[in-house]
C-alpha cells in the first residue's frame, strides 16, 4: 500500500531539511531579484525569494513525472507567494515566543548536509549552481528549525487521534488498504506504427520470430531484450518492473496477467508493435488488516490533522497582520 507523504506541513513550514527534502534550485538568475513581491508586518519577500521557492516545488512535481509551466505557472505563483507569506507569519509567531536555535545545532543540521555530497568541493558548487552562499543555507536551516519547534509545541505535541477514529476511518475507506494483484513481466518490443502498411508490418512480425526461435532454443530473454528489442526497458533486459491492472494497454494486460511466472507468450499485438511477454513474478491481491496499518495510519490522519490546524491558524495570522502583495502576474523566470 502506498502511503500518502509530504503532507501540508512541508509547503506551510518550508522546513527543507525536517521534511526531508534538501533545497533544490535551478540555476539562472531572475531579471530584478531584489524586487518585493510581498511585505509582512515590515519584513520583504523578494522576487528571487519568490523564483526559488517556484523552483522547488516545480522539481517536486518533475519528480512526480509531472511538468509545469504556461499558464499552470502562472496559477502556481499566487499559491507559493502565500506559503512563503504564511512561512513567514509562522517564523515571527515563532521569534515572538523566543524560541532561537543554538548555532551549534545549526552546524550539526549542515554537517549532515554536506554528507550528502561526496566532499566539500561537490557541496560549494551545488551552493554555487543555487546561487546561496553557506551563510545563507545557514540562517535557512535556523528558519526551518524555529518554525519547527514552534510548530513541534503547539500542534504536534498537542494533537491526538482517538483510537476509535482510526478504526472508523479504516472501517469507512476499505479501498484504501487494498492492494490490487500484480505481475512483474519483461518484454521484447519490436515497434511498428498502427498505420505501416501490411508489408511493413510483415516484416516487423517475421523479425520477432525470429527471436522466438531463439527463446525455443533456450536463450536467455533477459540478453535477447537488450539485444533486440526496441523498447526502452531493453537495457534492462525488458523488465518493466511489478505493474497492476489498467497500468498497461488491455492487450498486453490480457495475457501478462493470464500468464503463470517464468512462461513467456506468443506474439502480442498492441499499438506499439509486436510484443513477447515474460511473466517473471507475481503478488496476489491483498488486503490489509487493521493491526498492520493501524501505526501508519494513525500517523497519516494526525500529520493531516496538524497540516489542517496549520493552515487555519495561518489565515487567523493573516487576518491581523499587514501585508501587501505586489505580484505582477508573467514575471517568473
Amino acid at each position: 500500500m502506498k502511503w500518502k507523504r509530504g503532507l501540508a506541513l512541508c509547503l506551510a513550514t518550508g522546513i527543507f531539511f525536517v521534511c526531508g527534502t534538501m533545497i533544490q534550485a535551478w540555476a539562472g538568475e531572475t531579471t530584478s531579484p531584489k524586487e518585493k513581491v510581498a511585505v509582512v508586518n515590515g519584513t520583504v519577500i523578494t522576487r528571487a525569494e519568490l523564483d526559488q521557492e517556484l523552483r522547488i516545488v516545480m522539481q517536486r512535481f518533475g519528480r512526480a513525472g509531472k511538468t509545469i509551466g504556461g499558464p499552470q505557472l502562472s496559477q502556481l505563483e499566487p499559491q507559493v507567494l502565500e506559503s512563503l507569506i504564511g512561512r513567514e507569519l509562522l517564523f515571527q509567531e515563532a521569534k515572538d515566543a523566543g524560541i532561537r536555535i543554538k548555532e551549534e545545532t545549526v552546524s550539526t543540521q549542515l554537517g549532515k548536509l554536506k554528507q550528502r555530497f561526496s566532499d566539500e568541493a561537490a557541496f560549494k558548487n551545488a551552493m554555487t549552481q543555487m546561487h546561496l552562499s553557506e551563510q545563507e543555507v545557514r540562517q535557512q536551516i535556523r528558519r526551518g528549525m524555529t518554525i519547527q519547534q514552534w510548530i513541534n509545541g503547539k500542534f504536534v505535541k498537542t494533537i491526538s487521534v482517538p483510537e476509535k477514529e482510526v478504526k472508523d476511518y479504516y472501517d469507512a475507506n476499505p479501498k484504501m488498504f487494498q492492494r490490487p494483484e500484480e505481475v512483474r513481466a519483461s518484454h521484447i518490443l519490436i515497434k511498428v506504427d498502427q498505420k505501416a502498411d501490411e508489408k511493413t508490418k510483415v516484416k516487423a512480425r517475421k523479425e520477432l520470430e525470429e527471436i522466438q526461435k531463439k527463446l525455443l532454443k533456450g536463450e536467455d530473454f533477459a540478453k535477447l531484450a537488450k539485444e533486440y528489442s526496441q523498447g526502452p526497458s531493453a537495457t534492462k533486459g525488458g523488465d518493466l518492473g511489478f505493474f497492476r491492472r489498467g497500468q498497461m494497454v488491455p492487450p498486453f494486460e490480457k495475457v501478462a496477467f493470464a500468464l503463470k511466472p517464468g512462461k513467456v507468450s506468443d506474439i502480442v499485438v498492441t499499438r506499439f508493435g509486436y510484443h513477447l511477454i515474460k511473466v517473471t513474478d507475481w503478488k496476489p491481491g491483498k488486503t490489509f488488516s487493521y493491526p498492520e496499518v493501524k501505526e501508519k495510519l494513525a500517523k497519516f490522519l494526525k500529520e493531516r490533522k496538524v497540516s489542517k490546524a496549520i493552515d487555519a491558524h495561518v489565515q487567523e495570522l493573516k487576518k491581523g497582520a499587514k501585508v501587501e502583495r505586489f505580484l505582477s502576474p508573467g514575471k517568473h523566470s
